[in-house]
């Protein structure tokens, strides 16, 4: 066994690290010149007919298969890194695209019809008053699809949408709907979930035999709806319906997870209070109108964009946010139902989009992923 000195061979691997140094920022000087080509001749970034050539030879040069392996990931990186700083030059020479979206001081509001789905008494009433106040324009319609195709075909200026619950998770449906229309997220607001569980002012819980809520409703409620397994649970569109279907039903049997609005605008008592099993239950909500704006109080932006089922995609994307020091705040996958195998990411990102960070990110994301959208700043 050889007889080996720590320190000297840390001595030896400092000593190939400072040129390692060297040779990457002699690599990056080169790649500015390639950018400053690409960008004059009206070339694409991302070549990857170029890179899967480079990976090939840059493997063929190495002498055992561990150190194929492990030279052609350190080349994918140095690849990866490449195309990101040529994206930031690319920024810098104003190469972003025209701006899609428009900076304004405030959202106009005033006289301005809002759209919900449910009735009165629903969460997303109460999200609708908190955000556009208590005079607000607001009309409710049964389905959420619904209340997109009203902002979408005129009928009203905003929409108020349920997206996720910090205790059941996301609302999917919605998020393929941002999809389906062509609405933007303006703003957003949380309202705090307590629901209880509703009768008729006859009803005692010993009655009870079928409790109707909305599927999150019911799931948010769940440890407690659970422990009277004798109960039917049944799905409606709304923890409002629900209440308002027990009292036009008069079932002294029935019941309704909703919230005691609910209960006091259809007469209905409270037979349980706090039934949710998470105290600190919120439900975040999205402002959609038709028009693509930004206020100046922007802090958020959502977008989404399509990757094929190939290892490392997702990484690659992602990897734009690092590099330009913008943090993501949440991530969403749905399948693309049209292509198996197939996924598209929700993101959430901090920041606004007059942001250079942002606008270098976004345009990596935009020249690599496909059908890019920016769904809102908010």
């Amino acid at each position: 066994m050889k007889n080996l000195d720590l320190q000297k061979i840390r001595g030896q691997l400092d000593q190939i690290d400072s040129r390692l140094v060297e040779l990457f920022e002699e690599r990056m000087n080169l790649c500015r010149d390639v950018a400053e080509f690409k960008i004059k001749n009206g070339k694409a970034v991302y070549d990857p007919e170029r890179e899967k050539e480079k990976l090939d030879a840059v493997r063929g040069l190495a002498k055992s298969p561990f150190t194929e392996i492990a030279v052609g990931e350190l080349f994918i990186q140095l690849m990866t890194v490449s195309r990101r700083y040529q994206y930031q030059l690319m920024g810098n020479f104003g190469n972003l695209g025209e701006p899609e979206f428009k900076l304004v001081e405030y959202l106009p509001t005033a006289g301005k019809r809002v759209v919900y789905q449910g009735v009165e008494g629903a969460y997303s009433h109460a999200a609708t008053l908190q955000f556009f106040g208590s005079q607000a324009d607001a009309y409710h319609v049964p389905a959420w699809d619904d209340a997109m195709k009203e902002v979408a075909e005129g009928r009203a200026a905003y929409a108020v949408l349920p997206i996720e619950n910090s205790s059941a998770g996301a609302v999917i449906d919605n998020y393929d709907l941002l999809l389906k229309y062509k609405n933007y997220i303006v703003g957003e607001t949380q309202v705090t979930v307590n629901h209880a569980l509703l009768g008729l002012p006859q009803a005692t819980i010993s009655e009870i035999k079928t409790v109707y809520s909305h599927p999150q409703g019911l799931m948010q409620c769940s440890q407690f709806l659970n422990s009277h397994r004798e109960w039917k649970q049944v799905s409606l569109e709304n923890t409002a319906v629900a209440a308002k279907k027990v009292v036009e039903d008069g079932d002294i049997t029935q019941a309704a997870v909703a919230s005691e609005t609910a209960g006091k605008i259809y007469g209905l008592n409270v037979l349980k209070a706090a039934v949710n099993h998470n105290s600190c239950n919120v439900t975040r909500f999205l402002i959609l109108g038709a028009e693509p704006v930004y206020r100046l109080d922007a802090k958020k932006v959502s977008l989404c964009f399509e990757l094929p089922h190939v290892s490392g995609s997702l990484y690659n994307m992602l990897g734009h946010f690092i590099y330009n020091h913008v943090n993501m705040l949440m991530i969403q996958s749905r399948p693309i139902l049209e292509r198996n195998w197939e996924y598209r990411f929700f993101v959430d990102i901090e920041g606004t989009l007059k942001d250079g960070s942002v606008q270098n990110a976004l345009l990596g994301l935009r020249k690599e992923a496909a059908n890019l959208r920016v769904l809102g700043n908010y």
